[in-house]
């Protein structure tokens, strides 16, 4: 009886060894899926980073020249008002002289009202 429990010990003993290299190899097996699902991932991350760029460049080639476009017409705006302020101040330059000599030359002396007489 001692033989027959003595095969059945070292059957079961067997089997754990088989069960822990099973286990072991599970594992291995998903450590290994986890890498490989984080390089893979990684990869994804660097092509949706690359095709966003890409994306990012087209848009602001797209709107670069529209900012040339803007430049160029708040230029003209801007050159037209100069135009347009210089021929006021040409056309009313002689009227506004004329009004500030006047109201220096003639002065009308008055008290303020404020001033006390002692």
């Amino acid at each position: 009886m001692a033989a027959s429990n003595s095969t059945g010990i070292q059957t079961l003993l067997e089997a754990e060894k088989e069960a822990s290299k099973i286990v072991q190899k599970a594992r291995q097996y998903r450590v290994q899926r986890l890498k490989d699902a984080r390089a893979e991932a990684a990869k994804e991350i660097e092509e949706l980073k690359a095709a966003k760029n890409e994306a990012f460049k087209g848009f602001e080639l797209e709107h670069a020249g529209s900012s040339d476009e803007t430049t160029h017409r708040v230029e003209v705006e801007t050159e037209q008002k100069r135009v347009q302020i210089e021929a006021a101040f040409a056309q009313n330059r002689e009227a506004v002289l004329q009004k500030l000599l006047e109201t220096v030359y003639t002065v009308e002396p008055k008290i303020h009202p404020n001033a006390r007489f002692n």
